[in-house]
């Protein structure tokens, strides 16, 4: 039944994201709706990674409801990066709106990569989460490097 709603949840929030773009009245909207996406991605991904480094107890369900999460989440803030969204509380770099291809290209990567990560979580084996984790960190790393200020 959790893992239902689980399901459930992350499709109604990509769902509801789909036209999120449009729905953004001001920029400071689109910057709150693209940070809760990210942070919630973030907690989800940082459970996995916790086991995966071996921190906390490897739980293979919550690996892959964790991982599913993440890989849901992973699909939400890329509407809210509109034109005019790159002043205010944001640590987004200029570099997102002037090489926005490199950047889907990033996300779209990352996308994927969490995508195989919910795969091998659903495995319920620690080292194919561990194998699949490393790459899925490394596109987070690229898209910090590269699109967020410090």
């Amino acid at each position: 039944m959790k893992k239902q709603f689980v399901l459930f949840s992350g499709l109604l929030a990509l769902l509801l994201a789909l036209p999120a773009s449009a729905q953004f009245a001001k920029p400071e909207d689109a910057i709150k709706y693209r940070k809760a996406s990210l942070t919630v991605m973030a907690a989800h991904f940082g459970r996995v990674g916790a086991m995966a480094a071996g921190r906390t107890p490897y739980d293979a369900k919550a690996a892959a409801e964790n991982a599913d999460i993440a890989a849901a989440m992973s699909k939400l803030p890329w509407a809210a990066f509109p034109e005019g969204s790159d002043k205010g509380d944001t640590r987004a770099k200029p570099e997102i709106w002037k090489d926005s291809a490199k950047y889907k290209e990033a996300a779209d990567k990352m996308q994927a990569e969490l995508t195989k990560l919910s795969a091998a979580a659903k495995v319920g084996n620690v080292d194919a989460l561990k194998t699949a984790f490393g790459p899925a960190a490394a596109t987070c790393k690229n898209c910090h490097d590269n699109f967020r200020k410090e």
